[in-house]
Protein backbone atom coordinates (compact mmCIF):
# COMPACT_ATOMS: atom_id res chain seq x y z
CA UNK A 1 0.00 0.00 0.00
CA UNK A 2 1.07 3.23 -0.41
CA UNK A 3 2.36 5.18 2.25
CA UNK A 4 0.46 8.08 3.13
CA UNK A 5 3.02 10.81 2.38
CA UNK A 6 3.63 9.41 -0.83
CA UNK A 7 -0.14 9.00 -1.50
CA UNK A 8 -0.29 13.26 -0.72
CA UNK A 9 2.35 13.83 -2.83
CA UNK A 10 1.14 12.58 -5.73
CA UNK A 11 -2.06 14.07 -5.02
CA UNK A 12 -0.59 17.66 -5.30
CA UNK A 13 0.90 16.59 -8.75
CA UNK A 14 -2.49 15.30 -9.38
CA UNK A 15 -3.86 18.69 -8.51
CA UNK A 16 -1.86 20.67 -11.70
CA UNK A 17 -3.76 18.97 -14.23
CA UNK A 18 -7.24 20.31 -14.78
CA UNK A 19 -9.73 17.81 -15.10
CA UNK A 20 -9.80 17.35 -18.78
CA UNK A 21 -5.73 16.93 -18.73
CA UNK A 22 -6.24 14.73 -16.44
CA UNK A 23 -8.20 12.43 -18.48
CA UNK A 24 -5.78 12.69 -21.44
CA UNK A 25 -2.96 11.94 -19.32
CA UNK A 26 -5.03 8.63 -18.26
CA UNK A 27 -5.64 7.94 -21.63
CA UNK A 28 -1.80 8.84 -22.94
CA UNK A 29 -0.98 6.10 -19.78
CA UNK A 30 -3.54 3.28 -20.45
CA UNK A 31 -2.53 2.96 -24.35
CA UNK A 32 1.04 2.51 -23.59
CA UNK A 33 0.43 0.55 -20.95
CA UNK A 34 -2.16 -1.75 -22.71
CA UNK A 35 1.12 -2.23 -25.38
CA UNK A 36 3.09 -3.38 -22.98
CA UNK A 37 0.94 -6.01 -22.05
CA UNK A 38 1.12 -5.60 -18.23
CA UNK A 39 -1.95 -5.25 -17.09
CA UNK A 40 -3.64 -8.87 -16.34
CA UNK A 41 -3.89 -10.96 -13.44
CA UNK A 42 -1.35 -12.08 -11.18
CA UNK A 43 -2.22 -15.31 -8.86
CA UNK A 44 -5.42 -14.24 -9.13
CA UNK A 45 -4.59 -10.01 -8.06
CA UNK A 46 -5.14 -7.30 -10.53
CA UNK A 47 -1.62 -6.18 -10.87
CA UNK A 48 -0.81 -2.56 -11.14
CA UNK A 49 -0.63 -1.17 -14.97
CA UNK A 50 3.03 -0.22 -16.02
CA UNK A 51 4.79 1.01 -19.12
CA UNK A 52 7.66 0.01 -20.80
CA UNK A 53 10.64 1.58 -22.92
CA UNK A 54 8.96 -1.14 -25.89
CA UNK A 55 6.01 0.60 -25.03
CA UNK A 56 7.19 3.79 -25.74
CA UNK A 57 9.42 3.12 -28.45
CA UNK A 58 6.25 1.64 -30.29
CA UNK A 59 3.84 4.04 -29.78
CA UNK A 60 3.37 5.14 -33.35
CA UNK A 61 1.36 3.85 -36.10
CA UNK A 62 3.22 0.52 -38.03
CA UNK A 63 3.21 2.74 -40.95
CA UNK A 64 4.50 5.49 -40.55
CA UNK A 65 7.76 7.27 -39.16
CA UNK A 66 8.46 7.59 -35.35
CA UNK A 67 7.02 10.88 -33.87
CA UNK A 68 10.20 10.88 -31.88
CA UNK A 69 13.49 10.18 -32.44
CA UNK A 70 15.15 6.66 -30.99
CA UNK A 71 17.60 8.28 -28.44
CA UNK A 72 14.91 11.35 -27.29
CA UNK A 73 12.69 8.01 -26.41
CA UNK A 74 15.29 6.60 -24.38
CA UNK A 75 15.90 9.71 -22.46
CA UNK A 76 12.06 10.64 -21.90
CA UNK A 77 12.27 6.59 -20.64
CA UNK A 78 15.60 7.11 -18.14
CA UNK A 79 13.83 10.52 -17.18
CA UNK A 80 10.24 8.63 -16.19
CA UNK A 81 12.18 5.79 -14.45
CA UNK A 82 14.01 8.24 -12.03
CA UNK A 83 11.38 9.92 -10.36
CA UNK A 84 11.98 7.87 -7.04
CA UNK A 85 8.15 6.73 -5.39
CA UNK A 86 9.05 6.97 -1.71
CA UNK A 87 9.36 3.81 0.12
CA UNK A 88 9.67 1.95 -3.13
CA UNK A 89 12.74 1.08 -4.96
CA UNK A 90 11.95 2.01 -7.97
CA UNK A 91 15.43 3.29 -8.83
CA UNK A 92 15.87 -0.55 -10.41
CA UNK A 93 12.42 -1.21 -11.95
CA UNK A 94 12.39 -1.37 -15.72
CA UNK A 95 8.62 -0.38 -15.54
CA UNK A 96 7.28 3.15 -15.30
CA UNK A 97 4.18 2.50 -12.57
CA UNK A 98 1.34 5.17 -13.24
CA UNK A 99 2.26 7.69 -10.77
CA UNK A 100 6.14 8.05 -12.15
CA UNK A 101 4.42 8.96 -15.30
CA UNK A 102 2.12 11.31 -13.57
CA UNK A 103 5.03 12.76 -11.55
CA UNK A 104 7.14 13.27 -15.04
CA UNK A 105 4.21 14.86 -16.71
CA UNK A 106 3.46 17.26 -13.82
CA UNK A 107 7.78 18.29 -13.10
CA UNK A 108 8.45 19.03 -16.80
CA UNK A 109 4.96 20.51 -18.29
CA UNK A 110 4.21 22.24 -14.81
CA UNK A 111 7.28 22.58 -12.25
CA UNK A 112 10.47 24.88 -11.76
CA UNK A 113 13.64 24.32 -12.37
CA UNK A 114 14.24 22.71 -8.89
CA UNK A 115 11.55 20.41 -10.40
CA UNK A 116 12.49 19.29 -13.25
CA UNK A 117 16.34 19.30 -12.59
CA UNK A 118 16.43 15.86 -11.24
CA UNK A 119 14.74 14.45 -14.19
CA UNK A 120 16.94 16.47 -16.70
CA UNK A 121 20.10 15.30 -14.78
CA UNK A 122 19.12 11.33 -15.67
CA UNK A 123 17.60 12.86 -19.20
CA UNK A 124 21.50 13.43 -19.81
CA UNK A 125 23.12 10.86 -17.67
CA UNK A 126 21.86 7.18 -16.39
CA UNK A 127 24.62 7.53 -13.45
CA UNK A 128 24.36 9.78 -10.52
CA UNK A 129 26.46 12.72 -10.35
CA UNK A 130 27.98 15.91 -12.23
CA UNK A 131 28.05 15.13 -15.75
CA UNK A 132 30.02 16.57 -18.97
CA UNK A 133 29.72 19.55 -20.52
CA UNK A 134 30.27 16.69 -23.90
CA UNK A 135 26.84 14.99 -22.10
CA UNK A 136 25.08 17.95 -21.76
CA UNK A 137 25.52 18.96 -25.47
CA UNK A 138 24.49 15.75 -26.79
CA UNK A 139 21.55 16.18 -24.63
CA UNK A 140 20.69 19.74 -25.93
CA UNK A 141 21.41 18.43 -30.02
CA UNK A 142 18.88 15.43 -29.24
CA UNK A 143 16.34 17.56 -27.83
CA UNK A 144 16.91 20.48 -30.75
CA UNK A 145 16.66 17.38 -33.60
CA UNK A 146 13.61 16.17 -31.39
CA UNK A 147 11.49 19.31 -32.09
CA UNK A 148 12.44 19.60 -35.68
CA UNK A 149 11.42 16.41 -36.18
CA UNK A 150 8.68 16.06 -34.28
CA UNK A 151 7.09 19.22 -35.67
CA UNK A 152 7.53 17.99 -38.86
CA UNK A 153 5.93 14.64 -38.13
CA UNK A 154 2.84 16.29 -36.88
CA UNK A 155 2.97 19.13 -39.41
CA UNK A 156 2.96 21.79 -36.96
CA UNK A 157 5.80 23.92 -39.30
CA UNK A 158 3.05 26.11 -40.48
CA UNK A 159 4.48 26.29 -44.02
CA UNK A 160 7.77 25.56 -43.59
CA UNK A 161 9.24 22.62 -44.70
CA UNK A 162 12.67 20.65 -44.71
CA UNK A 163 12.41 21.11 -48.29
CA UNK A 164 12.05 25.14 -48.31
CA UNK A 165 15.02 25.47 -45.41
CA UNK A 166 18.29 24.53 -44.77
CA UNK A 167 19.27 21.32 -43.89
CA UNK A 168 18.94 21.36 -40.12
CA UNK A 169 21.77 19.23 -39.51
CA UNK A 170 23.86 22.40 -38.83
CA UNK A 171 21.49 24.55 -36.74
CA UNK A 172 20.82 22.01 -34.48
CA UNK A 173 24.75 22.02 -33.68
CA UNK A 174 24.75 25.61 -33.82
CA UNK A 175 21.87 26.50 -31.36
CA UNK A 176 23.23 24.10 -29.12
CA UNK A 177 26.38 25.38 -28.86
CA UNK A 178 24.92 28.77 -28.32
CA UNK A 179 22.34 27.49 -25.89
CA UNK A 180 25.37 25.17 -24.25
CA UNK A 181 27.58 29.12 -24.16
CA UNK A 182 25.47 29.87 -21.24
CA UNK A 183 26.34 27.60 -18.94
CA UNK A 184 28.15 29.20 -16.25
CA UNK A 185 30.51 27.47 -13.30
CA UNK A 186 29.33 28.43 -9.42
CA UNK A 187 32.14 30.39 -9.44
CA UNK A 188 30.48 32.55 -12.77
CA UNK A 189 33.42 31.40 -15.20
CA UNK A 190 31.93 30.17 -18.58
CA UNK A 191 34.15 27.76 -20.18
CA UNK A 192 34.46 27.53 -23.60
CA UNK A 193 35.29 24.99 -26.93
CA UNK A 194 37.14 22.19 -25.68
CA UNK A 195 37.38 22.74 -22.40
CA UNK A 196 33.48 22.97 -21.73
CA UNK A 197 33.41 19.30 -23.50
CA UNK A 198 35.37 18.02 -20.58
CA UNK A 199 34.54 20.27 -17.97
CA UNK A 200 32.34 18.75 -15.03
CA UNK A 201 29.10 20.32 -13.85
CA UNK A 202 26.84 19.78 -10.96
CA UNK A 203 23.08 19.71 -10.59
CA UNK A 204 22.96 22.99 -8.94
CA UNK A 205 24.85 24.45 -12.11
CA UNK A 206 22.46 22.55 -14.43
CA UNK A 207 19.67 23.82 -12.11
CA UNK A 208 20.73 27.69 -12.38
CA UNK A 209 21.37 26.90 -16.40
CA UNK A 210 17.83 25.60 -16.99
CA UNK A 211 16.19 28.60 -15.08
CA UNK A 212 18.16 30.95 -17.20
CA UNK A 213 17.79 29.26 -20.63
CA UNK A 214 14.01 29.26 -21.17
CA UNK A 215 14.78 26.80 -24.58
CA UNK A 216 15.39 23.90 -22.58
CA UNK A 217 11.70 23.97 -20.98
CA UNK A 218 10.25 24.83 -24.10
CA UNK A 219 11.72 22.56 -26.37
CA UNK A 220 10.91 19.68 -23.18
CA UNK A 221 7.30 20.91 -23.59
CA UNK A 222 7.26 20.56 -27.16
CA UNK A 223 8.90 17.21 -27.13
CA UNK A 224 6.88 15.47 -24.78
CA UNK A 225 3.25 17.33 -25.48
CA UNK A 226 3.74 16.05 -29.42
CA UNK A 227 5.98 13.27 -29.30
CA UNK A 228 3.32 11.87 -26.98
CA UNK A 229 0.54 12.82 -28.34
CA UNK A 230 -0.37 14.52 -24.82
CA UNK A 231 -2.09 17.82 -23.57
CA UNK A 232 -1.52 18.86 -27.15
CA UNK A 233 -4.68 19.99 -28.02
CA UNK A 234 -5.34 22.23 -24.99
CA UNK A 235 -4.86 25.58 -26.49
CA UNK A 236 -4.00 27.29 -22.63
CA UNK A 237 -1.72 24.36 -21.75
CA UNK A 238 0.34 25.47 -24.96
CA UNK A 239 1.21 28.91 -25.25
CA UNK A 240 4.77 28.56 -24.55
CA UNK A 241 5.33 26.75 -27.80
CA UNK A 242 2.13 27.99 -29.88
CA UNK A 243 4.61 31.37 -31.60
CA UNK A 244 8.01 28.52 -31.16
CA UNK A 245 7.51 28.67 -34.88
CA UNK A 246 6.01 31.44 -36.94
CA UNK A 247 3.98 30.80 -39.85
CA UNK A 248 5.38 30.77 -43.06
CA UNK A 249 3.89 32.76 -46.27
CA UNK A 250 5.19 33.79 -49.58
CA UNK A 251 7.48 31.20 -50.29
CA UNK A 252 4.98 28.53 -51.64
CA UNK A 253 5.24 27.55 -55.10
CA UNK A 254 8.24 29.29 -55.93
CA UNK A 255 10.78 25.93 -55.64
CA UNK A 256 13.21 28.48 -52.97
CA UNK A 257 15.36 26.89 -50.43
CA UNK A 258 15.87 29.81 -47.52
CA UNK A 259 18.74 30.57 -46.05
CA UNK A 260 16.95 30.15 -43.00
CA UNK A 261 17.01 26.10 -41.30
CA UNK A 262 14.36 25.30 -38.92
CA UNK A 263 16.19 25.70 -35.67
CA UNK A 264 17.61 29.24 -36.64
CA UNK A 265 13.86 30.54 -37.35
CA UNK A 266 13.19 29.02 -33.93
CA UNK A 267 16.21 30.85 -32.52
CA UNK A 268 15.45 34.53 -34.24
CA UNK A 269 12.06 34.50 -34.40
CA UNK A 270 12.06 34.10 -29.95
CA UNK A 271 14.17 37.23 -29.76
CA UNK A 272 11.48 39.42 -31.62
CA UNK A 273 8.89 41.49 -29.98
CA UNK A 274 6.48 38.94 -29.13
CA UNK A 275 3.60 40.66 -31.45
CA UNK A 276 6.00 40.36 -34.55
CA UNK A 277 6.14 36.09 -33.40
CA UNK A 278 3.71 34.79 -35.75
CA UNK A 279 3.76 35.32 -39.04
CA UNK A 280 6.58 35.92 -41.63
CA UNK A 281 6.34 36.90 -44.73
CA UNK A 282 8.74 36.48 -47.72
CA UNK A 283 9.17 40.31 -49.64
CA UNK A 284 12.29 39.92 -51.07
CA UNK A 285 14.76 37.17 -52.40
CA UNK A 286 17.51 37.88 -54.69
CA UNK A 287 17.19 34.54 -56.26
CA UNK A 288 13.32 34.81 -57.04
CA UNK A 289 13.39 39.05 -57.95
CA UNK A 290 16.99 39.39 -59.22
CA UNK A 291 20.05 40.88 -58.10
CA UNK A 292 19.54 44.54 -57.87
CA UNK A 293 19.42 47.09 -55.18
CA UNK A 294 16.69 49.26 -56.36
CA UNK A 295 14.44 45.74 -56.83
CA UNK A 296 15.26 45.37 -52.93
CA UNK A 297 14.33 48.45 -52.17
CA UNK A 298 11.38 48.24 -54.01
CA UNK A 299 10.26 45.25 -52.24
CA UNK A 300 10.69 46.54 -48.63
CA UNK A 301 10.30 49.82 -48.26
CA UNK A 302 7.07 50.69 -46.19
CA UNK A 303 6.26 47.02 -45.52
CA UNK A 304 6.38 47.23 -41.14
CA UNK A 305 9.50 45.45 -39.70
CA UNK A 306 11.56 43.20 -41.24
CA UNK A 307 14.09 40.21 -40.92
CA UNK A 308 16.72 40.55 -43.37
CA UNK A 309 19.27 37.87 -43.95
CA UNK A 310 22.10 37.22 -46.35
CA UNK A 311 25.07 34.98 -47.38
CA UNK A 312 28.29 36.00 -48.47
CA UNK A 313 30.28 34.16 -51.18
CA UNK A 314 32.54 32.62 -48.22
CA UNK A 315 29.41 30.76 -46.47
CA UNK A 316 29.06 33.19 -43.76
CA UNK A 317 24.90 33.66 -43.22
CA UNK A 318 24.07 36.87 -40.88
CA UNK A 319 21.67 39.57 -41.05
CA UNK A 320 19.47 42.45 -39.18
CA UNK A 321 15.72 42.67 -37.69
CA UNK A 322 14.66 46.35 -38.31
CA UNK A 323 12.05 47.05 -35.73
CA UNK A 324 10.36 49.75 -38.22
CA UNK A 325 9.45 50.14 -42.17
CA UNK A 326 12.60 51.03 -44.23
CA UNK A 327 12.65 54.57 -45.82
CA UNK A 328 14.35 55.85 -48.26
CA UNK A 329 15.86 59.02 -46.66
CA UNK A 330 19.45 60.00 -45.56
CA UNK A 331 18.58 59.74 -41.47
CA UNK A 332 19.26 56.72 -39.49
CA UNK A 333 15.80 54.97 -38.45
CA UNK A 334 15.06 52.37 -36.19
CA UNK A 335 15.08 52.02 -31.94
CA UNK A 336 16.82 49.71 -29.68
CA UNK A 337 14.18 46.76 -30.28
CA UNK A 338 16.49 46.39 -33.80
CA UNK A 339 19.02 43.83 -33.56
CA UNK A 340 22.17 42.19 -35.66
CA UNK A 341 22.56 38.15 -35.94
CA UNK A 342 24.81 35.80 -37.03
CA UNK A 343 23.32 32.05 -38.35
CA UNK A 344 26.87 30.68 -39.82
CA UNK A 345 29.33 29.79 -38.40
CA UNK A 346 28.18 30.45 -35.35
CA UNK A 347 24.41 31.61 -33.81
CA UNK A 348 24.06 34.36 -31.86
CA UNK A 349 21.98 37.67 -31.51
CA UNK A 350 23.67 41.13 -30.98
CA UNK A 351 21.30 43.52 -28.97
CA UNK A 352 21.62 47.67 -28.73
CA UNK A 353 24.22 48.83 -26.35
CA UNK A 354 22.73 52.13 -25.95
CA UNK A 355 26.09 53.79 -27.27
CA UNK A 356 23.95 55.43 -30.05
CA UNK A 357 20.81 55.68 -32.13
CA UNK A 358 22.44 54.16 -35.53
CA UNK A 359 20.03 50.92 -36.10
CA UNK A 360 18.71 51.34 -39.30
CA UNK A 361 20.17 53.42 -42.90
CA UNK A 362 18.89 52.98 -45.89
CA UNK A 363 19.53 56.00 -48.92
CA UNK A 364 19.65 55.38 -52.84
CA UNK A 365 20.22 57.69 -55.42
CA UNK A 366 21.71 60.85 -52.86
CA UNK A 367 24.84 62.96 -54.47
CA UNK A 368 26.04 63.45 -50.68
CA UNK A 369 25.30 60.58 -48.20
CA UNK A 370 26.35 57.09 -49.05
CA UNK A 371 23.83 55.16 -50.60
CA UNK A 372 23.03 51.54 -49.62
CA UNK A 373 21.21 50.06 -46.43
CA UNK A 374 23.40 50.00 -43.28
CA UNK A 375 22.97 48.99 -39.79
CA UNK A 376 24.27 49.73 -36.75
CA UNK A 377 27.95 51.78 -36.24
CA UNK A 378 28.48 54.95 -38.67
CA UNK A 379 29.21 55.63 -42.11
CA UNK A 380 31.54 54.31 -43.93
CA UNK A 381 32.34 51.60 -40.57
CA UNK A 382 28.88 49.93 -40.41
CA UNK A 383 28.37 46.39 -38.42
CA UNK A 384 26.15 45.37 -41.71
CA UNK A 385 26.56 47.58 -44.49
CA UNK A 386 24.86 46.79 -48.47
CA UNK A 387 26.38 49.47 -50.81
CA UNK A 388 23.60 50.20 -53.59
CA UNK A 389 26.12 48.79 -56.31
CA UNK A 390 24.54 45.47 -55.24
CA UNK A 391 26.68 42.69 -54.41
CA UNK A 392 29.11 44.74 -52.45
CA UNK A 393 28.61 44.77 -48.52
CA UNK A 394 31.00 45.25 -45.37
CA UNK A 395 30.76 44.45 -41.72
CA UNK A 396 33.57 46.48 -39.82
CA UNK A 397 33.72 46.24 -36.08
CA UNK A 398 37.44 46.65 -34.54
CA UNK A 399 36.72 45.08 -32.38
CA UNK A 400 33.00 45.51 -31.70
CA UNK A 401 30.16 47.07 -33.96
CA UNK A 402 29.16 50.15 -31.46
CA UNK A 403 25.50 50.06 -31.87
CA UNK A 404 24.72 46.06 -31.67
CA UNK A 405 28.40 44.73 -29.70
CA UNK A 406 28.25 42.46 -32.93
CA UNK A 407 31.70 41.17 -34.27
CA UNK A 408 32.39 40.63 -37.75
CA UNK A 409 29.71 39.18 -38.96
CA UNK A 410 30.93 38.31 -42.69
CA UNK A 411 33.73 36.03 -43.28
CA UNK A 412 36.14 39.34 -44.61
CA UNK A 413 34.89 42.90 -43.48
CA UNK A 414 34.96 43.72 -47.48
CA UNK A 415 32.29 40.63 -48.79
CA UNK A 416 30.76 39.77 -51.89
CA UNK A 417 27.10 38.97 -51.26
CA UNK A 418 25.45 35.69 -52.87
CA UNK A 419 21.96 35.82 -51.55
CA UNK A 420 19.69 37.80 -49.84
CA UNK A 421 16.20 37.75 -48.57
CA UNK A 422 13.82 39.93 -46.44
CA UNK A 423 11.14 38.72 -44.46
CA UNK A 424 8.16 40.99 -43.05
CA UNK A 425 7.53 39.88 -39.77
CA UNK A 426 4.14 40.26 -38.14
CA UNK A 427 1.26 41.60 -39.63
CA UNK A 428 1.72 44.00 -42.56
CA UNK A 429 0.62 47.62 -42.33
CA UNK A 430 -2.74 48.62 -43.76
CA UNK A 431 -1.38 51.03 -46.24
CA UNK A 432 0.55 48.60 -47.97
CA UNK A 433 -0.59 49.58 -51.42
CA UNK A 434 -4.18 49.57 -52.64
CA UNK A 435 -4.44 45.66 -52.36
CA UNK A 436 -6.01 44.36 -56.13
CA UNK A 437 -5.72 47.27 -57.96
CA UNK A 438 -3.29 46.44 -60.93
CA UNK A 439 -1.03 48.54 -62.25
CA UNK A 440 -1.64 49.54 -66.55
CA UNK A 441 1.67 47.28 -66.81
CA UNK A 442 0.04 43.97 -65.08
CA UNK A 443 -2.35 44.37 -67.30
CA UNK A 444 -0.38 44.82 -70.42
CA UNK A 445 2.70 42.62 -70.56
CA UNK A 446 3.93 43.90 -73.16
CA UNK A 447 4.47 47.28 -72.38
CA UNK A 448 6.15 45.16 -69.43
CA UNK A 449 8.45 44.24 -71.27
CA UNK A 450 9.31 47.02 -73.82
CA UNK A 451 10.01 49.00 -70.49
CA UNK A 452 12.53 46.18 -69.31
CA UNK A 453 14.41 46.11 -72.77
CA UNK A 454 14.60 50.05 -72.29
CA UNK A 455 16.61 49.41 -69.05
CA UNK A 456 13.96 51.08 -67.02
CA UNK A 457 12.49 49.80 -64.00
CA UNK A 458 9.08 49.27 -62.53
CA UNK A 459 8.93 52.56 -60.35
CA UNK A 460 5.20 50.81 -58.82
CA UNK A 461 6.92 47.35 -58.36
CA UNK A 462 7.68 45.86 -55.22
CA UNK A 463 5.26 48.77 -53.90
CA UNK A 464 1.84 47.01 -54.38
CA UNK A 465 1.20 44.14 -52.41
CA UNK A 466 2.50 41.51 -54.47
CA UNK A 467 -0.84 39.49 -55.54
CA UNK A 468 0.32 35.70 -55.41
CA UNK A 469 1.34 36.61 -51.45
CA UNK A 470 -2.00 35.68 -50.77
CA UNK A 471 -1.36 31.83 -50.74
CA UNK A 472 -2.97 30.34 -46.78
CA UNK A 473 -0.17 27.58 -45.98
Amino acid sequence: KMGNAESNAYRNHLSRFLPEEQSDIDGVFDTLSGSSGSSGTKNGKATKKTVTLAALQARKPAYTREPLPEQMTLRLYNGMKSIDLAGKSSGLAEQIAKEQFVVFMSDLLKGNADEKITIIMRMISKVEGPVKGKQIQEFTEDLITSVVHVLNYRNELKGWNLENTRDSASGVKVLASQLLSELKLSDGTKPVGPQLMETDFDQSVIEDWVYRVPQISIFLSAVIRQGLHVLHSLPDQTKDIVNLVPSCKGIKGRRLVSLFDIPSIIYINSHLPTELQHKWQLLFSSRVHGESFSQLCGHIVKKGPCVMILKDLDGYIFGGFASHSWEVKPQFQGDNRCFLFSVLPSLAVYTCTGYNDHYMYLNHGQQTMPNGLGMGGQHGYFGLWLDSDYGKGHSKAKPRCTTYNSPQLSAKEDFTLDVVEVWAVGDLPESTGAKGKKSILDVDPEAQAFLEMAGKCRQSEGLREPIEEDDDD
